[in-house]
């Protein structure tokens, strides 16, 4: 017998720990995309974030015995706050897996809530995989985070309050999608009351699991995801939440990590409020919808879905977000080596503000400039500076959605060297956690030497590395064979026009 989601969700246990959350008005960015836009405010939950909602539906229908063995998890974060809180209430163990990579401010939530916070490993994966030994091992109750009937219910009394709170007509709700809880309960109940409203899950393009799923026709397994959006990094989405959006979702949206960093800044900007990356998803999705069907005059509604955010990340985010909203543009020129070419080049970008100039001499006949501009006209702009500096004869390169230069020239002091021989060079990310750098160089060994090496911590759980090594052409395939075994996530830039401009030899 099928489970009776709109019953379950009807009577949803979660208002003994959850309450109910406003449904918000975003005046400024509604005014800027011609639409109404309301935020669904699940950061005001006592754990900031929707995932105590099924996480406690879970356990509140457990049974006795399931109880007295405790409950554990695996959960870098929201899902990990919301078992601990709601095995306090129900006055059961709980005991949460965390990556060792998790933030002290997250597993310092867990312990204060009354949860055992065990440290393994370096992803989900190694701490879900350790979770599921101390189930063999001690017969724990394994509450899943996604991927369980209870669970998605609890997550679709979200659509239930949405619905209730606005009664009027709504055109399209966006939702953020990770391994799918939050999309597949609320578009269970929507389309169940109101099978007009268009169901749209938003995801980050560098993490697009249940895009792929429903493209493909079946459950893929991604080999690796992106790390900004944390809370939504899931490999491989439910079976269950996947058979649900297959049969009630409308359409996927992907952003880009400079676009979830604009509408944190967006949802700053109307509420004072700092989502965390994933907690943005459907403000950015929003955006990008209005965007490529050039609708107006319509009722959007967005899930701000959790605001657990690292202050330390805060930087990294104001620098993406001018990126993202397309206030900033950056650019690589090429000028001639002779004074006054400097102040001519300025002239030449007129009266437009600053964000970033970093000059580099090359040789006697040019240097290249690394140029930050403020925009107001977004692409439009950004394009017009373009061909403008072009035809007064300047050799432009835009680098405004080059990754390299984004997260490592600009922090970077150096230019152009000698003769480097045989140089190749790689973005690398690796587990952040105390000794983790030490860690990455002792692993690279001495058969190669290191040529470049930039490293800049941005409040994440993953650290970023740019690296130059000396590898004979002999030696190529030995080094792709390390680099394979490393197992790190890796692009090479050898070939990026960055680094040649920049950074390579002379």
């Amino acid at each position: 017998m099928p489970f009776p989601y709109l019953e379950k969700i009807l009577t949803a246990r979660v208002y003994d720990v959850a309450r109910e959350t406003p449904l918000d008005s975003m005046p400024t960015l509604s005014g800027r995309l011609d639409n109404r836009v309301l935020l669904k405010r699940e950061d005001l939950q006592p754990v900031f974030s929707f995932k105590l909602r099924g996480a406690y539906n879970r356990m509140f229908h457990l049974t006795e015995e399931e109880r007295s063995r405790g409950v554990i998890a695996a959960s870098a974060g929201n899902h990990a706050q919301g078992v601990a809180l709601g095995a306090r209430q129900l006055g059961i163990r709980a005991i949460i897996v965390m990556p060792q990579t998790t933030p002290s401010i997250k597993v310092d939530a867990v312990r204060s809530l009354g949860g055992k916070a065990v440290l393994h490993g370096d992803s989900y994966d190694d701490a879900y995989a350790h979770a599921m030994g101390l189930v063999e091992k001690h017969g724990y109750t394994f509450i899943h985070p996604f991927d369980d009937p209870y669970v998605i219910a609890g997550q679709g009394t979200v659509a239930m309050e949405l619905l209730r709170q606005h009664p009027d007509p709504i055109d399209a709700v966006f939702i953020c999608t990770g391994g799918g809880g939050l999309l597949a309960g609320m578009a269970t109940y929507i389309k169940a009351l109101r099978p007009e409203i268009r169901v749209i899950g938003v995801e980050p393009d560098d993490a697009p699991s249940m895009t792929e799923a429903l493209r493909r026709k079946r459950r893929i397994i991604l080999d690796q995801v992106g790390i900004f959006a944390d809370g939504v990094a899931v490999r491989q989405v439910g079976e269950e939440n996947y058979r649900l959006a297959r049969k009630h979702v409308d359409e996927m949206l992907l952003v880009s990590t400079d676009e979830i960093c604009a509408a944190i800044k967006d949802i700053f900007d109307d509420t004072r409020v700092m989502a965390e990356p994933a907690g943005a998803l459907a403000v950015a999705g929003i955006k990008k919808y209005v965007e490529a069907r050039g609708v107006s005059g319509q009722n959007l509604v967005a899930v701000l879905s959790g605001a657990n955010m690292n202050f330390d990340r805060l930087r990294y985010v104001a620098e993406r977000a001018e990126l993202g909203e397309r206030r900033e543009a950056l650019f690589a020129a090429t000028i001639p080596e002779r004074p006054g070419s400097f102040r001519a080049f300025c002239r030449a970008i007129g009266k437009r503000g600053i964000t970033e100039f970093n000059y580099r001499y090359a040789d006697d006949r040019e240097a290249h400039v690394f140029v930050g501009v403020k925009l107001s006209g977004g692409d439009e702009e950004r394009q017009a500076i373009l061909e403008s500096l072009r035809r007064q004869g300047y050799a432009m390169l835009d680098l405004t959605d080059n990754e390299m230069a984004k997260s490592h020239l600009r922090h970077m002091v150096g230019g152009h060297v000698g003769d480097v021989g045989d140089e190749r060079v790689y973005r690398f990310e690796f587990p952040e956690r105390p000794g983790a750098l030490l860690r990455f160089l002792t692993r690279m060994g001495q058969d190669w030497n290191i040529s470049l090496f930039h490293y800049r911590n941005h409040g994440a759980a993953y650290g970023r590395v740019l690296v130059g090594m000396q590898v004979p052409s002999g030696d190529a395939k030995r080094f792709q064979a390390f680099v394979d075994e490393l197992g790190y996530p890796c692009w090479e830039e050898t070939d990026n026009p960055v680094y040649r401009m920049f950074l390579g030899a002379l």
